[in-house]
């Protein structure tokens, strides 16, 4: 099955990384969903949610205060200055 690794990083600390397959963020022109084999982008982030899906299906959801968003050969990096994560993975 076709991944993504993927980093959550604040502008203090690393939060999260972790390999999943769904990506989806509030870009700033709008809600960008990625998968892997995606183009690369480098898009800026709006205040809200980023929701991660991983290979299981489980979910993991993070409010950000905005920031940006990076795709590169099935790597995401998310930076933002504020990041909280608001639910776990549950199995």
């Amino acid at each position: 099955m076709a991944q993504l690794s993927v980093r959550v990083v604040a502008k203090d600390q690393a939060v999260w990384s972790g390999v999943v397959k769904v990506v989806s963020a509030p870009a700033a022109d709008g809600e960008i969903g990625i998968l892997a084999g995606h183009t690369p982008i480098l898009s800026v982030l709006n205040p809200g949610k980023v929701r991660l899906t991983d290979t299981d299906g489980n979910k993991l959801e993070f409010v950000v205060s905005g920031g940006f968003l990076s795709v590169d050969a099935d790597e995401v990096t998310i930076v933002a200055d504020r990041v909280e994560q608001v639910s776990p993975v549950v199995a």
